[in-house]
Protein backbone atom coordinates (compact mmCIF):
# COMPACT_ATOMS: atom_id res chain seq x y z
CA UNK A 1 0.00 0.00 0.00
CA UNK A 2 1.48 3.55 -0.87
CA UNK A 3 1.91 6.55 1.69
CA UNK A 4 -0.89 8.08 -0.34
CA UNK A 5 -3.23 5.30 -0.07
CA UNK A 6 -2.33 5.37 3.52
CA UNK A 7 -2.80 8.85 4.28
CA UNK A 8 -6.36 8.51 2.41
CA UNK A 9 -7.52 5.72 4.77
CA UNK A 10 -6.59 7.69 7.83
CA UNK A 11 -8.48 10.84 6.77
CA UNK A 12 -11.19 8.62 5.90
CA UNK A 13 -11.36 7.09 9.82
CA UNK A 14 -10.59 10.62 10.81
CA UNK A 15 -14.00 11.95 9.33
CA UNK A 16 -15.84 9.08 10.69
CA UNK A 17 -14.93 10.00 13.80
CA UNK A 18 -15.72 13.24 13.14
CA UNK A 19 -19.30 12.56 12.07
CA UNK A 20 -19.74 10.02 15.13
CA UNK A 21 -18.95 13.01 17.35
CA UNK A 22 -21.05 15.19 16.15
CA UNK A 23 -23.95 12.88 16.07
CA UNK A 24 -22.89 12.02 19.58
CA UNK A 25 -23.07 16.22 20.20
CA UNK A 26 -26.37 16.40 18.76
CA UNK A 27 -27.80 13.09 20.60
CA UNK A 28 -26.86 14.45 24.09
CA UNK A 29 -28.35 17.70 23.21
CA UNK A 30 -31.68 16.16 22.57
CA UNK A 31 -31.08 13.93 26.02
CA UNK A 32 -29.94 16.08 28.02
CA UNK A 33 -31.25 19.53 26.81
CA UNK A 34 -33.96 18.53 24.88
CA UNK A 35 -32.58 20.71 22.03
CA UNK A 36 -33.33 19.35 18.44
CA UNK A 37 -29.93 20.43 16.62
CA UNK A 38 -27.88 19.81 13.40
CA UNK A 39 -24.59 20.60 13.33
CA UNK A 40 -23.94 22.15 10.23
CA UNK A 41 -20.23 23.17 10.81
CA UNK A 42 -17.54 22.50 13.78
CA UNK A 43 -16.10 25.45 14.36
CA UNK A 44 -13.23 24.15 16.63
CA UNK A 45 -13.58 20.19 17.91
CA UNK A 46 -12.56 19.02 21.41
CA UNK A 47 -10.67 21.87 22.17
CA UNK A 48 -8.83 22.26 25.70
CA UNK A 49 -10.52 24.25 27.83
CA UNK A 50 -9.16 23.45 31.30
CA UNK A 51 -6.87 20.44 32.60
CA UNK A 52 -9.23 18.36 32.46
CA UNK A 53 -11.94 19.39 30.02
CA UNK A 54 -13.01 19.81 26.44
CA UNK A 55 -15.24 21.98 24.13
CA UNK A 56 -16.66 21.65 20.99
CA UNK A 57 -17.74 24.85 19.17
CA UNK A 58 -19.86 24.33 16.33
CA UNK A 59 -23.11 26.13 13.85
CA UNK A 60 -25.93 24.89 13.92
CA UNK A 61 -28.43 24.47 10.47
CA UNK A 62 -30.39 27.33 11.69
CA UNK A 63 -26.81 29.24 12.18
CA UNK A 64 -26.75 29.02 16.08
CA UNK A 65 -23.40 28.77 17.55
CA UNK A 66 -23.10 26.31 20.13
CA UNK A 67 -20.47 25.63 22.87
CA UNK A 68 -20.14 21.96 24.27
CA UNK A 69 -18.20 21.60 27.19
CA UNK A 70 -17.58 18.12 28.98
CA UNK A 71 -15.03 16.44 30.79
CA UNK A 72 -13.75 14.69 34.03
CA UNK A 73 -14.09 17.07 36.67
CA UNK A 74 -16.88 18.35 37.89
CA UNK A 75 -17.99 21.37 36.72
CA UNK A 76 -20.59 24.16 37.92
CA UNK A 77 -21.91 27.56 36.37
CA UNK A 78 -19.41 29.56 37.71
CA UNK A 79 -16.99 27.65 36.02
CA UNK A 80 -18.15 27.48 32.47
CA UNK A 81 -18.91 31.33 32.41
CA UNK A 82 -15.57 31.39 33.34
CA UNK A 83 -14.40 29.00 29.98
CA UNK A 84 -16.74 30.95 27.89
CA UNK A 85 -15.25 34.56 29.14
CA UNK A 86 -11.68 33.05 28.65
CA UNK A 87 -12.53 31.20 25.30
CA UNK A 88 -13.43 35.12 24.03
CA UNK A 89 -17.05 34.10 23.58
CA UNK A 90 -19.94 36.28 25.41
CA UNK A 91 -23.00 33.53 26.43
CA UNK A 92 -26.02 34.37 25.31
CA UNK A 93 -28.14 31.33 27.02
CA UNK A 94 -27.30 28.68 29.31
CA UNK A 95 -29.05 26.06 28.47
CA UNK A 96 -30.48 24.03 31.94
CA UNK A 97 -31.14 19.87 31.97
CA UNK A 98 -33.81 19.02 29.60
CA UNK A 99 -37.37 19.40 31.89
CA UNK A 100 -35.92 21.77 34.31
CA UNK A 101 -36.29 25.18 32.96
CA UNK A 102 -35.93 26.70 36.36
CA UNK A 103 -32.94 24.44 37.14
CA UNK A 104 -29.95 27.46 37.70
CA UNK A 105 -33.17 28.84 39.91
CA UNK A 106 -34.29 26.18 42.27
CA UNK A 107 -30.76 24.66 42.84
CA UNK A 108 -29.71 28.02 43.91
CA UNK A 109 -32.72 28.38 46.33
CA UNK A 110 -31.54 25.32 47.99
CA UNK A 111 -28.06 26.30 48.19
CA UNK A 112 -29.31 30.33 49.69
CA UNK A 113 -31.81 27.95 51.85
CA UNK A 114 -28.59 25.62 53.34
CA UNK A 115 -27.07 28.96 53.92
CA UNK A 116 -29.82 30.91 55.38
CA UNK A 117 -32.45 28.27 56.69
CA UNK A 118 -34.49 30.86 58.50
CA UNK A 119 -35.00 33.53 55.42
CA UNK A 120 -37.75 32.90 53.64
CA UNK A 121 -38.78 33.77 49.63
CA UNK A 122 -35.10 35.13 48.61
CA UNK A 123 -35.07 37.21 45.75
CA UNK A 124 -33.13 36.83 42.47
CA UNK A 125 -30.14 39.60 44.17
CA UNK A 126 -29.73 36.94 46.63
CA UNK A 127 -29.66 33.84 44.74
CA UNK A 128 -27.21 35.58 41.80
CA UNK A 129 -23.92 34.22 43.82
CA UNK A 130 -26.17 30.61 44.47
CA UNK A 131 -27.05 30.52 40.54
CA UNK A 132 -23.22 29.81 39.83
CA UNK A 133 -22.84 26.99 42.33
CA UNK A 134 -24.99 24.73 40.50
CA UNK A 135 -23.48 21.83 38.86
CA UNK A 136 -23.14 22.15 35.18
CA UNK A 137 -21.63 19.25 33.63
CA UNK A 138 -22.05 18.79 30.46
CA UNK A 139 -22.50 21.93 29.52
CA UNK A 140 -24.21 23.65 26.04
CA UNK A 141 -24.21 27.31 25.92
CA UNK A 142 -25.88 29.80 23.18
CA UNK A 143 -22.85 32.06 21.64
CA UNK A 144 -23.94 35.73 20.99
CA UNK A 145 -20.68 36.76 19.41
CA UNK A 146 -17.11 35.72 19.03
CA UNK A 147 -14.64 38.76 20.68
CA UNK A 148 -12.08 39.80 18.28
CA UNK A 149 -12.64 37.43 16.14
CA UNK A 150 -10.70 34.63 17.40
CA UNK A 151 -11.27 31.73 19.78
CA UNK A 152 -9.57 30.60 22.64
CA UNK A 153 -8.10 27.42 24.27
CA UNK A 154 -6.36 26.23 27.16
CA UNK A 155 -3.05 25.64 26.55
CA UNK A 156 -0.01 25.64 30.14
CA UNK A 157 2.69 26.50 28.27
CA UNK A 158 0.97 29.99 27.26
CA UNK A 159 2.12 33.46 29.13
CA UNK A 160 -1.55 33.57 30.08
CA UNK A 161 -2.69 29.95 29.88
CA UNK A 162 -4.75 30.78 26.72
CA UNK A 163 -4.01 30.59 22.95
CA UNK A 164 -5.90 31.29 19.77
CA UNK A 165 -7.05 28.23 18.59
CA UNK A 166 -8.87 29.36 15.45
CA UNK A 167 -9.82 32.73 13.94
CA UNK A 168 -13.73 33.23 13.28
CA UNK A 169 -16.24 36.07 13.57
CA UNK A 170 -19.65 35.90 14.94
CA UNK A 171 -22.56 37.92 16.15
CA UNK A 172 -26.04 37.14 16.35
CA UNK A 173 -27.97 39.67 15.75
CA UNK A 174 -31.72 39.92 17.36
CA UNK A 175 -34.40 40.19 15.11
CA UNK A 176 -38.11 40.62 16.42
Amino acid sequence: MSILCRKCAMMAVDMNSDIYDDLAIEQIAKSKFGMQIDIDTVIARAIPVGRSAKATVFLTTKKLLLVYIDGQIRLNLADIKKIITRMGLVAEQFMPPKGQPTYFDDIAKQKFKAVFPSRHAPTSQDLVYYRTLAPYQPALVQILEVKAGVINQYDTDAKDSWRVNVKFAYRRIRTS
